[in-house]
């Protein structure tokens, strides 16, 4: 009994001590790697290959190599920690999309040591991109096909993987997903043509040819984009299917990128009318009439609608319609710049029009008639006729001053609920990340809530109005040849957010050097961190353009 209590304690005693020792040497490593950190809590070229080295030693079954990487990346992890903590910013993020070919022994490790080397400690791992989810085929309850699809990987969890490589490397992980922009195979779904947004001319986003097909950030290519209305309770639910989905995974947050409307290309980047505006969906149409407070406002909503004008026949007949409807035509549109729409462009919308899909909307009655349902779906309180003007008016025309107010507190009115449903989806879609005590952020471009001339920017994002409780993700990415006008967006984010914001603004660039039309990472950072020292986070868009070279060869599985 003592010799088996003197081996146990020997035994117990030599494994203390061996932790003790190598947690001194990884604390010993930590401050020796803490030490090496450049500007930005950046590692030098010795670094990196040093962790190439180990990695792929550890790779060929060296198992002293393989413990002497996992303790390298133990101190890495100790080290940036360390840093951060006394470098601006606190925090540092990257945005990174994953591959099916990141299931490669050691290639995701690779990407993600990749990410320390940089200086970064948090990282938004893309979940839900152009059509396509980050989820394993098999345990994959949505309508969106999944990343991987390679025979004999259907179980494997990119993501899971990631959260849990990533923590392990002191990296904070956030779900990165798409959110109004379901991609391509979604519209191609028989059972959900009405749930896609549609304008006055019944188009959706994918065979809408003004939509802009560059390479910039902010434009995913009409191949992929296909909106769908944010009014749509298909829509909603759709998306918290998958949302439930990731939170099960526990990220560290959630980030919803493309709330808002399409960005058109050319003239179509502004929208000056009413058929211009992608609230022409079945749900959206409903709710719309839904705002107006009697017969009256509903006939004259539906002539705006279906022509973009009111004449002052328009309101004669109406009064004559309806005499009794003299209080307020429809809700009030809120505080809204004020912009004038100009002429339709578009032919104007048939009196009673057919989808693509089969759903009728009937103009002069308000009534939305989907196939598959017992009957028409009324849009507001009562159906519109559409009276005959009598020969001789019964009361005197309308003032031009009077026919001037109406149709800007119409066109107000449709700006405001095409704004409002982005804001009501955002508020649907964050609810299950805060409930489950996630961070939820909302990503957005500070020029996309704009009135420009007669009209509005074409996106339509309303991120001034974006709740506090959220993170908010401003994408910083203005072209003026030098920082000053990056600062200013940033300036501009900072003046709206209410007290208790978290704002995150985010930079597109590489470091060292320009970057199509932008200056380097390092400049737009220190011109940041000289105007605005409070910051607590900055992100940079995106990982691919850091490290061209990774990215190809993770994308084509050309892996080293």
């Amino acid at each position: 009994m003592v010799r088996r209590f003197g081996v146990a304690w020997r035994a117990l005693v030599g494994g203390l001590l061996l932790c003790a020792s190598q947690g001194l040497a990884i604390r010993s490593v930590a401050a020796q790697s803490a030490a090496a950190f450049g500007n930005f809590c950046q590692l030098p070229p010795s670094a990196a290959a040093q962790d190439d080295a180990l990695r792929t030693a550890a790779l060929g079954g060296d198992g002293a190599a393989l413990a002497q990487y996992q303790q390298l990346v133990q101190s890495r992890a100790a080290a940036l920690a360390q840093c951060r903590a006394a470098t601006w910013p606190r925090v540092q993020a990257v945005w990174l999309r994953l591959y099916p070919c990141d299931l490669q022994p050691g290639v995701l490790e690779s990407a993600l040591d990749r990410i320390v080397e940089l200086g970064y400690n948090r990282v938004f791992v893309e979940v839900f991109y152009d059509g396509q989810v980050l989820l394993p085929v098999r345990d994959n309850p949505t309508v969106w096909p999944s990343v991987v699809r390679t025979p004999g990987a259907e179980d494997a969890d990119l993501l899971a993987r990631a959260i849990q490589l990533g923590r392990a490397r002191g990296l904070s992980v956030y779900a990165w997903m798409f959110a109004l922009n379901f991609g391509y195979s979604y519209g191609q779904r028989p059972d959900r043509q009405e749930v896609l947004a549609r304008n006055g001319a019944r188009q959706t986003s994918l065979n809408q040819p003004s939509l802009t097909t560059s390479s910039a950030p902010d434009a995913a290519g009409t191949e992929d984009q296909v909106f769908v209305d944010p009014y749509s309770p298909q829509a909603r639910a759709d998306l918290a299917q998958l949302v439930q989905a990731i939170v099960q995974r526990r990220p560290d947050g959630v980030l919803f990128d493309y709330i808002r409307y399409p960005k058109g290309s050319g003239a179509a980047s502004v929208v000056s009318s009413v058929q211009g505006l992608w609230i022409y969906g079945p749900a959206s149409w409903t709710q719309l009439f839904g705002r107006a407070r009697n017969g009256r406002g509903q006939d004259l909503l539906n002539r705006f609608l279906r022509n973009g004008f009111i004449t002052a026949n328009d309101l004669q007949a109406t009064a004559r319609q309806y005499p009794n409807d003299t209080g307020s035509l429809w809700q009030t549109p809120g505080s809204l710049p004020v912009a004038q729409p100009s002429p339709p462009t578009a032919a104007p919308l048939q009196a009673s029009s057919e989808m693509s899909d089969g759903t009728v909307i009937d103009i002069g009655s308000g009534a939305v008639n989907v196939p598959g349902l017992a009957g028409p779906r009324q849009a507001a309180v009562s159906s519109v006729p559409s009276p005959a003007l009598p020969a001789t008016p019964a009361s005197p025309p309308p003032s031009a001053q009077e026919q001037a107010r109406i149709q800007r507190e119409l066109w107000q009115l449709v700006v405001a609920h095409a704004r409002q449903g982005v804001l009501d989806f955002l508020s649907s879609s964050a609810q299950p990340v805060l409930q489950q005590r996630l961070s939820a952020g909302a990503v957005f471009f500070p020029e996309a809530n704009r009135a420009i001339g007669k009209g509005f920017d074409s996106r339509l994002q309303p991120w001034e109005q974006f709740p506090a409780a959220l993170e908010w993700h401003a994408m910083a990415y203005g072209i003026c040849g030098n920082t000053s006008c990056i600062v200013d967006q940033v300036g501009k984010v900072l003046t709206a957010a209410r007290p208790g914001t978290q704002v995150v603004p985010a930079l597109a660039g590489v470091w060292g050097q320009a970057f199509q039309g932008r200056p380097s990472l390092d400049q737009q950072m220190q011109a940041l961190q000289q105007t605005y020292p409070n910051l607590n986070a900055v992100s940079h868009f995106a990982y691919s353009w850091l490290e061209p070279q990774s990215d190809y060869q993770r994308k084509t599985c050309r892996v080293r």
